[in-house]
């Protein structure tokens, strides 16, 4: 997350996110399933632009950047007000400072809706952020991160630095620095409901793989922790679309480290050896008509206090 702060707003670069590997250990009473996820944040932003107001009301724009919604998927509206967790992060952060003020924003969207990637809720994280610098707070990052988890599961990651185990229902973060990791992600024609995921999957309990993935990147053996990639959302994603099945083997025949889906889908990633591999696996990727395809690298810069 990289933050800029012009005279009278706030914007905020925030990052997409692959899962290295995620294990559903077993449905919780709270109708969440307890996972142990290992997240990287990769090099596909989003633009969230902050401009505060005297007057109490939230607005919020919301659009594609140029050809990002056409090159993920066509029916990827972006829903703006209440609905929008950028808009409800922004409410949270008023009403947990007794504030009397509104905002002005536009939310520039890149990462692909529905992919398994993350965006909405990094957009939260960065609306938590953009909030908390213009309005001048001064809060410890902890009171951020406990208000991330409020808004999602996912949210709190983002405000890590960029890489974590998580575990709970991704509420619980350990942060760890992961070497720089070449990656090429593909987001096909449709996306996937997390939910829906989430409720045809069959938990699978710990395996130990997050640790010895973690302690691989750690050694920056990039190639070691290739070897432990494993999603245990991945079966049930290639149960509700068959495009998971055709990325699979589309990426078993090009030349990668390793390979698989991130999160719940339906975006799906392979590893390279150098980012020129990567362009290159990238370009074969959107000559084949693979739905939305980027070469990112890890990213890192993500805020702190």
């Amino acid at each position: 997350m990289h933050i800029r702060q012009p005279e009278t707003s706030v914007e905020v670069q925030t990052p997409a996110k692959v899962n290295l590997s995620l294990e559903v250990i077993r449905k919780r009473a709270d109708g969440y399933h307890e996972i142990e996820t290992v997240i990287t944040a990769v090099t596909i932003y989003d633009t969230l632009i902050f401009i505060p107001q005297v007057e109490e009301e939230i607005k919020l724009e919301c659009r594609w950047a140029c050809g990002a919604a056409a090159r993920a998927d066509r029916n990827s509206g972006i829903p703006a007000g209440p609905q929008n967790l950028v808009w409800r992060a922004v409410a949270l952060v008023r009403e947990e400072a007794g504030l009397k003020r509104g905002a002005a924003m536009l939310l520039v969207k890149r990462i692909p809706a529905a992919a398994g990637l993350g965006g909405a809720s990094s957009d939260a994280a960065a609306a938590l952020v953009a909030a908390h610098e213009a309005w001048q707070l001064g809060w410890p990052r902890q009171r951020l991160v406990e208000l991330a988890a409020r808004l999602g599961s996912d949210v709190p990651f983002f405000l890590t630095r960029g890489a974590a185990v998580c575990r709970g229902r991704g509420e619980k973060i350990e942060p760890f620095a992961p070497p720089r990791i070449h990656a090429v992600i593909a987001r096909p024609p449709v996306g996937l409901s997390t939910p829906e995921v989430y409720s045809a999957c069959r938990p699978a309990g710990a395996t130990g793989e997050a640790a010895k993935l973690v302690a691989d990147l750690s050694r920056g053996n990039t190639a070691a922790a290739a070897g432990r990639l494993n999603n245990g959302l991945q079966d049930a994603a290639a149960r509700l679309t068959p495009w998971i099945k055709r990325l699979q083997q589309e990426f078993e025949r090009q030349d990668v480290v390793g390979h698989q889906m991130s999160g719940s889908g339906s975006s799906y990633f392979g590893i390279c050896r150098t980012a020129r591999h990567a362009r290159r696996l990238a370009a074969r990727l959107r000559a084949c008509n693979m739905g939305a395809v980027f070469a990112a690298t890890t990213a890192v810069g993500h805020w702190n206090e």
